[in-house]
């Protein structure tokens, strides 16, 4: 039996399990912590790690000085590591610079 992606707007799940099940995090205690940082937006609002996502949707997460923007394609229960990366697209990958404090010019 084969499971069919959920496409329809009506299917969502909590941000931190869909991480997890994607595999864009391993581990749902790890996506968990990083929504609590405030790394994680969805649609462009910070999102909490009980916030739902569904197909469609924006997620933006910040891994240390990366910033990795994908879409939502299927929300999914369970997935195997081969079916886990149909689940979103790679829009984006942005390295943050690192700016020095010492170096910040605040006088014009």
């Amino acid at each position: 039996v084969t499971e069919r992606f959920c496409h329809g707007m009506e299917e969502k799940m909590r941000v931190d399990k869909y991480l997890k099940v994607s595999r864009l995090i391993k581990r749902r205690t790890l996506a968990k912590e990083v929504a609590v940082q405030g790394r994680i937006t969805i649609n462009g609002k910070v999102a909490k790690a009980s916030s739902d996502v569904k197909a469609g949707d924006e997620l933006s997460i910040r891994f240390g000085q990366k910033v990795v923007t994908a879409t939502v394609d299927a929300v999914r229960d369970s997935a195997k590591k081969e079916e886990s990366a149909l689940m979103f697209t790679i829009i984006k990958e942005e390295r943050l610079e690192k700016v020095d404090p010492e170096f910040i010019d605040d006088e014009d």
